[in-house]
C-alpha cells in the first residue's frame, strides 16, 4: 500500500516528510517513479495527465492538492472514486486581503489618481462613500462568506450570489440562475470566487457584463473559465465596464501577446490571490488519510454533480 505524488508546481519533499511521520510503513512515490502501481492506494494530486489515474487499479480515494477540482472532473479518465479536495487551507484568509484591496482599489478611484500621477496633475475628486458603493461577492462558501462579513465590517453594503442562496447577517443574498441578473444590477464592483462547473463556465459574460451599472468593475479570483476573456475586452473598451482586477485567466501563464497585459483598464496578477498553506494542507491530507484507513469517510469528499 503507496501513496502516489504528482505535481508541475508543488514540491513534494514536505509531503514526503509529513507522511513519513504519520504512516512510516505506507511509501511515498513520485510519478513516474513508482515500483508497483497495483499497490497504489491515494493519488495525491495537482492536474494530472489525462489518463495516469486510471493506471492504478488499486486506487482508493483521490486526493487534490487544491480546492478546485474542476480539471479532475473535466477529465473523462478519472476513475469514479471519491475525489477529495481541500478546505480553505489558508486560502481564505488570502483571498479576502486581495479581494478587499480590489474593492478598495476601485472604490477609492486609485486608477484615477494613477493617470493624474503620470500626468503631474493634483486633482482631488470628491469621495464616494462605502455605504453608497455596493459590493457583490458571487460564491458564498467558505471564501466567499468570509469576503461578505469583512466587507460589511468596512461599511459596504454587500449582495451575496450562489446556487442555493445563503443567509448571512448584513448580506443580502440572492440564489439561482434567475436571480443573476437582479444581483448584478445593483452592484458597483463585483467579486467572483465560485467553484468552476459546467454551469458557471462562462457566466462572466456579455449578457452578465450588461446587466451591470455603467461604470462598475469586474474582480474575478475564481477559474479562469468563469470568464469571457473577449466579452470583458468589449465591455472595457465600451466603458460600460471600468475596469477589472484579474488573477485567473483560461491560460495561464498569460501570454505575453494577450491584451490584457497592456490594456488601461485591467490588472493583472499571476494566481496569487490565495495560495496554499503548505502545512495546514498537510494536516487536512493527513486527517483524511487516516479516516479512511479507519473506514470512515474523508472530510472534503467532492458531489460530482454539483462539481465541488
Amino acid at each position: 500500500m503507496s501513496v502516489l505524488f504528482y505535481s508541475e508546481g508543488d514540491d513534494p519533499e514536505p509531503w514526503r516528510q509529513a507522511f513519513a511521520a504519520a504512516f512510516p510503513e505506507m511509501p511515498f512515490e513520485i510519478w513516474p517513479n513508482v515500483g508497483d502501481v497495483n499497490s497504489v492506494r491515494y493519488a495525491l494530486v495537482w492536474n494530472p495527465p489525462p489518463g495516469l489515474l486510471r493506471k492504478l487499479p488499486g486506487l482508493m480515494a483521490i486526493l487534490s492538492l487544491g480546492a478546485g477540482v474542476d480539471a479532475l472532473l473535466a477529465d473523462p479518465t478519472t476513475p469514479q472514486l471519491p475525489v477529495v479536495r481541500l478546505l480553505d487551507a489558508g486560502l481564505a484568509p488570502q483571498m479576502a486581503e486581495y479581494a478587499i484591496y480590489a474593492v478598495l482599489h476601485f472604490h477609492r478611484r486609485m486608477p484615477a489618481y494613477r493617470d493624474q500621477q503620470t500626468a503631474a496633475k493634483w486633482r482631488p475628486l470628491a469621495p464616494v462613500l462605502a455605504g453608497e458603493w455596493p459590493v457583490g461577492v458571487m460564491g458564498t462558501g467558505v471564501i466567499g462568506s468570509l469576503i461578505a462579513r469583512q466587507l460589511v465590517s468596512l461599511g459596504y453594503p454587500v449582495r451575496g450570489w450562489s446556487r442555493s442562496g445563503a443567509d448571512m447577517d448584513g448580506v443580502e443574498s440572492f440564489a439561482g440562475a434567475d436571480r443573476l441578473d437582479a444581483f448584478l444590477q445593483g452592484c458597483r464592483v463585483v467579486v467572483n470566487v465560485l467553484p468552476l462547473t459546467p454551469q458557471t463556465t462562462g457566466i462572466l459574460n456579455a449578457q452578465r457584463f450588461a446587466a451591470m451599472p455603467g461604470g462598475s468593475y469586474v474582480v474575478n479570483i475564481g477559474r479562469g473559465g468563469h470568464l469571457v476573456e473577449a466579452d470583458l475586452l468589449a465591455a472595457l473598451d465600451s466603458g460600460h465596464i471600468a475596469g477589472a482586477m484579474l488573477d485567473v485567466f483560461g491560460e495561464e501563464p498569460l501570454p505575453a501577446s494577450h491584451r490584457f497585459w497592456s490594456h488601461p483598464g485591467v490588472i493583472v496578477t499571476p494566481h496569487v490571490a490565495g495560495v496554499t498553506v503548505a502545512r495546514e494542507a498537510e494536516a487536512q491530507v493527513i486527517a483524511n488519510v487516516r479516516r479512511m484507513e479507519r473506514g470512515e469517510a474523508p472530510v472534503g469528499i467532492v458531489d460530482r454533480e454539483k462539481g465541488y
